[in-house]
């Protein structure tokens, strides 16, 4: 199991093998046609001809009992005790899932083998919503009871986040508001945009209508304030896009400064996660070290992200405790937990669990999309690790410091990348939408 101790050099996962890609295949709508793939992994997908009702059968224990995630039924196979049970009721750390698309009943059989809860971005749906047919009725009437295009896109997506809520509400219950959410992001247009982020937080909250329902706001300097704000009203939120320990403790500070500023007598049942990024600090930083070339930086390869993590455990550990934090649990408030985001490894040379192995700890949540989760689940080991070796971590941080690696910019910078992703993956839609839109207006006529 990797740690912050042996990630010296970082091998290559022998477990599994890289994705592939089987071709692509054509789904048509009204004339308009769109391409979607499916992934492939080696001794963990069972190989079938693609066709629209193709269904991924994932293999989720030792034993191979398999989960499925199919266009055509929402019916799984019944699932055995896995890892993620392990990871929930030994470690304190909830699984999640990110990724989200219909039927969302093909989530069922994953809750039963430990998922807890739900992500979902401005980029999980374009790739849901531009590859599957299964929201063309929906999209169909909404067009023609004449819906504009950005209006018919939210219904689509709250819809979906509402039934997830359901499928998770009864973990919400058992929890006592602790796990079982659902998250759904603020139109990534807003990242700039304080009250902008506030007025649609708080009608995304209203329409959706569920109590485990995360709104996502991003971590951006003009929505640090509307953090502070929407948390003040009452509204859960998962802060994501978070890159870098300074901003980290500027989402913590919003947190607690709304909860102070609720006037709620009973705060139980507000509550927040920060979602801390980590794979893409390790693919820009990788870079960085690449162009220095030494053997020093060559060897700190692999090692950044898991490293800040850690720091921010310890970050986290500090702000949540003092006589501050104190006054606000006898009001009922829970903790703003850490979330793992960016989990999947997109170096194919570092082992396919680098980014959840090393980051268990308690009341944390690590949201792994497939490839992570299925890695995880076939030859993860469940122990803590978060803090295991935080002198090291601090070792590893300061290293990269003194060879240049500034983190301001590094957070800064992926805090850029990752805003104007989500607000190309979310114009890329509304293209394809209006495309489909135009479609079935051609054949109406």
């Amino acid at each position: 199991m990797a740690t912050i101790s042996k990630l010296s050099n970082p091998s290559p996962a022998s477990s599994l093998s890289a994705p592939s890609r089987s071709p692509s295949l054509p789904r048509v709508f009204l004339g308009f046609s769109t391409k979607t793939s499916l992934s492939k992994v080696r001794l963990s997908l069972k190989n079938t001809q693609p066709s629209p009702w193709t269904s991924l059968v994932f293999h989720l224990t030792r034993s191979y009992h398999s989960v499925r995630c199919s266009q055509s039924s929402g019916n799984g196979s019944p699932i055995k005790r896995t890892t993620l049970h392990d990871l929930y009721e030994r470690e304190g750390q909830s699984p999640w899932y990110d990724n989200l698309c219909r039927p969302v009943t093909d989530l069922i059989p994953l809750i039963e083998s430990g998922v807890r809860g739900v992500t979902s971005n401005p980029a999980i749906f374009q790739k849901a919503i531009s590859s599957s047919n299964a929201y063309n009725d929906q999209f169909r009437e909404l067009v023609q009871s004449g819906k504009d295009i950005e209006t018919a896109y939210w219904e689509l997506v709250v819809k979906d986040i509402q039934d997830a809520c359901k499928l998770f509400e009864s973990i919400y219950d058992q929890t006592d508001a602790g796990d079982g959410y659902v998250s759904v992001e603020v139109s990534p247009r807003l990242a700039d945009d304080t009250q902008g982020t506030v007025e649609a937080a708080k009608w995304l909250h209203k329409v959706v209508d569920r109590p485990n329902v995360y709104i996502k706001i991003p971590a951006t300097a003009p929505c640090i304030p509307s953090i502070k704000e929407v948390i003040s009203l009452g509204i859960s939120v998962n802060v994501t896009l978070i890159f870098s320990l300074t901003r980290y403790e500027a989402v913590i500070d919003a947190y607690l400064d709304g909860l102070e500023a609720s006037g709620l007598s009973d705060l139980s049942r507000v509550t927040s996660v920060a979602s801390f990024f980590v794979s893409r600090v390790d693919t820009l930083i990788d870079k960085m070290l690449e162009k220095i070339g030494t053997p020093e930086a060559l060897d700190l390869r692999g090692k950044a992200a898991v490293a800040q993590a850690a720091l921010a455990y310890k970050l986290y550990q500090k702000k949540f405790s003092g006589p501050r934090w104190e006054a606000l649990v006898k009001k009922g408030a829970k903790k703003q937990r850490l979330l793992w985001a960016s989990t999947s490894v997109k170096n194919p040379a570092y082992p396919d669990t680098l980014y959840v192995a090393p980051l268990i700890g308690p009341d944390t949540v690590s949201t792994m999309p497939d490839q992570a989760l299925q890695a995880f689940v076939d030859h993860g080991s469940v122990a803590r690790t978060i803090d295991s070796n935080v002198s090291e971590a601090e070792g590893i941080y300061n290293a990269l410091e003194k060879l240049g690696i500034d983190w301001g910019y590094v957070g800064n910078q992926l805090e850029v990348e990752g805003v104007d992703s989500f607000k190309k993956s979310f114009d890329s839609l509304l293209d394809t939408l209006q495309e489909k839109a135009n479609s079935l207006k051609l054949v109406s006529l």
